[in-house]
């Protein structure tokens, strides 16, 4: 996986980008094959690790092969809609050629779109069949249960087409312009991870979709600066206290194409969270205010038009979404994931709603259900039973709640089963190994190794080995007597007092104190700590994996307890004898970024120079459902909305800042930057910007990235180690 790293024994930053790392040419999106003889995955070519191709392992004969070639499927450059490309970033997708598919529920076919169009790929046949050929770029492409159908959609409308006949069936006709049908909106996608807008029903019979009517959403004028040019762009941008896009949900039968519309309730100004079929004639729907308190599953008989609450989840701060509900045709019940306990744990419910059980229980939390076993009575889940550092396969009996560890391997580890849950394939790395790839029985058995990755004398990251520097993992605790947990990079100098670069994210639905291979960041760190820096982070609270306590302190409060518990993290460092506690700076990017202006305004006697990137500087500049989630509405909220933006602390700027932005990011605009800018010129207060033509928020390219890293490392070298210049 890292086959071209580093060649030479001082570790460079272009060297860390002649790594593919974690996200070069490591297997992506693996997936067991239903019939359980196979394991299919993407992965880039030898000279271009972002050109991906469709391979697979055959499991009984053990050979690997390439299934399909992208290039030699693909003719000519094939430019993405501006949907699509919105669609990939909300995905975080990178890469091009075969960068999706899926398999039919019998195993028997493959799907997957590129470019535009779709190939379509039957098992013991060679070669794949084109099956849409059109100037339009349709998108969300699926096969429908029981593979007889593709749908897709295509300006903004929803169809089929029958695989055999060719036939092909506009559900749709209206929309255009604000009307989006099968379509997730820009906050479903983006913070709901909802990336669809239909459902097949599992006999094919129906389709669930919904209508989105964008006109209420306010337009936001914003530019997007490339090298040579300037696109002005009218965006429809719901931020924090604007409303929303307006929501319906229809069920259509295929055959006769009698419509029905399904009453979301009186209220209107509330989210469709979540579309998932009970059984053939049920389909259910999750139902979350716009305050995100209360969320409720719903189910719509199609026989009776009757609808039925199964359940409600409700808090004084929020409800987290999950992508756990999992129906059991057989016994008519289902699986549930609740933090109800202030730990997510899974729930088993019939399908009435009436509760059956608690499954699992404890101060820890489940990541999530990966498979179920009906015949063994288990369900298999992640989760952070034995420590939030390390993700685990565990199973739990449906009988007596038994739980059972599965992965003995330390580290973290990334599952994808079989659809029978016979057997899986799990993705592990540590802190200081790269990801390895093996499959499994369901007891947790080797079968093979899928990539062994094993850092060996013919592995490029070998002759690092003796100067590799492992972290040290611990805990402090603050003066309130909360546990946060802590990852720190010792230099080799440890008789001097040295500079520290804490590296932070800080924000809800995220963890960066993990024993997991750090991709080129992690690469980034053993490169200053090379350069003579102790690098530092800390988990604070708000962040996520610690159980919902641990997240609700930043409720209505941002940039508070999180600052604060950085600030912890730093007088920590400052009774280690190899710190310059007068040398500390701070990194961070998008909540990251955040949280280092935050760090450097609020706390500025802890932190003496600090990179923010991309960072939100006003929250009310930012999404209704991220933002209204945690600081309310700024419409009943404001004093909490100005307590929680950057701007009444600038003024206390002491240390040296240097702010970078992408400058198309349409997810924190460069408006969040640019305010910034403004304000802290008004003042007269110096600062350095580094901002980037042409790039969205995740500052992508290979070029990019080195002059990123080098520019920030050159920042920290000039405020913090002045010999290193």
């Amino acid at each position: 996986m890292l086959s071209s790293v580093l060649h030479a024994k001082e570790l460079t930053i272009e060297r860390i980008f002649d790594s593919p790392s974690l996200d070069g040419d490591a297997p992506r999106n693996l997936q067991v094959s239903p019939d359980g003889q196979r394991v299919t995955f993407l992965k880039g070519k030898k000279t271009d690790y972002d050109q991906l191709d469709l391979w697979e392992y055959h499991i009984a004969s053990g050979e690997t092969r390439m299934l399909f070639d992208s290039a030699a499927l693909q003719q000519g450059n094939s430019e993405l809609s501006d949907e699509e490309k919105a669609r990939r970033e909300r995905m975080r997708l990178s890469g091009s050629g075969i960068v999706s598919y899926q398999w039919s529920k019998d195993g028997k076919a493959l799907l997957f779109p590129m470019g535009g169009n779709v190939f379509y790929h039957e098992l013991g046949k060679s070669g794949a069949t084109q099956l849409l050929d059109t100037e339009a770029f349709e998108t969300d492409i699926k096969l429908s249960p029981k593979g007889n159908y593709i749908s897709f959609i295509r300006d903004q409308n929803l169809y089929i087409k029958h695989i055999t006949s060719g036939k092909e069936i506009a559900i749709t006709e209206d929309g255009g312009g604000d009307i989006k049908y099968g379509m997730a909106e820009f906050v479903a996608q983006e913070e709901m991870n909802r990336m669809t807008g239909y459902w097949w029903s599992p006999d094919e019979s129906h389709i669930a979709f919904t209508r989105v009517d964008e006109k209420p959403v306010d337009i936001i004028t914003r530019s997007e600066i490339y090298a040579d040019s300037i696109t002005t762009i009218e965006q429809k941008y719901p931020a924090a206290g604007t409303p929303n896009v307006a929501i319906t949900l229809a069920v259509q039968n295929i055959e006769t194409g009698a419509r029905e519309w399904i009453d979301l309730g009186k209220e209107k100004d509330i989210y469709f969270a979540r579309g998932q079929w009970m059984s053939a004639g049920v389909f259910t729907y999750q139902w979350q205010s716009r305050n995100q308190q209360k969320l409720e599953l719903r189910a719509y008989d199609l026989e009776s038009k009757t609808q039925q609450l199964l359940l409600s989840e409700t808090s004084n701060t929020w409800v987290n979404l999950h992508d756990d509900l999992t129906f059991l045709p057989s016994r008519n019940q289902f699986i549930w994931a609740s933090e109800r306990d202030g730990f997510k744990h899974l729930y088993l419910y019939n399908n009435d709603g009436s509760l059956v059980k608690q499954l699992t229980k404890g101060k820890w939390v489940v990541d999530e259900l990966e498979a179920v076993d009906l015949k063994a009575n288990k369900l298999f889940f992640t989760g952070r039973k034995d420590t939030p550092l390390e993700r685990h396969l565990y199973s739990v009996d449906l009988h007596d709640s038994t739980i059972a560890k599965v992965t003995e391997q330390p580290g973290f580890h990334g599952i994808a089963f079989s659809s029978d849950a016979s057997i899986y394939v799990d993705t592990v790395s540590t802190a200081n190994n790269p990801p390895q790839v093996s499959l499994h029985n369901a007891s947790g058995e080797q079968i093979t190794w899928l990539e062994e990755n094993a850092i060996n004398k013919s592995h490029p990251l070998y002759v690092y080995q003796d100067s590799w520097t492992k972290p040290e993992f611990g805990t402090i605790t603050t003066d309130d007597n909360a546990t946060l947990y802590y990852r720190l990079y010792k230099p080799e100098n440890m008789k001097r007092k040295n500079p520290v670069i804490v590296y932070l994210y800080g924000g809800p639905h995220a963890q960066v104190v993990t024993n997991s291979w750090g991709g080129n960041r992690g690469l980034l760190m053993q490169y200053w700590v090379d350069q003579g820096y102790v690098v530092f982070s800390i988990d604070n609270r708000g962040s996520n994996y610690r159980g919902k306590a641990f997240e609700d302190p930043i409720f209505k409060k941002m940039g508070s307890i999180e600052v604060s518990d950085q600030v912890a993290g730093v007088k920590f460092l400052r009774t280690l004898p190899y710190v310059d506690g007068n040398r500390i700076g701070v990194y961070g990017h998008s909540y990251g970024g955040y949280m280092t202006l935050m760090s450097m305004f609020k706390a500025g006697d802890y932190f003496a120079a600090g990179v923010s990137g991309a960072p939100v500087t006003d929250w009310r500049l930012y999404d209704t459902h991220y933002t209204e989630r945690y600081m309310g509405n700024p419409g009943t909220d404001d004093d909490a909305y100005t307590a929680s933006s950057v701007f009444p602390y600038a003024k206390n700027l002491k240390g040296e800042l240097l702010i970078y932005h992408g400058m198309a990011d349409d997810n924190v605009l460069f408006t969040h930057s640019t305010k910034l800018y403004k304000h802290l010129q008004d003042m007269a207060i110096p600062f350095e910007t580094m901002d980037y033509p042409g790039k969205k928020h995740s500052i992508r390219g290979k070029q990019t990235g080195i002059h990123l890293y080098k520019t920030i490392t050159r920042f920290f070298n000039r405020n913090l180690h002045p010999e290193k210049e």
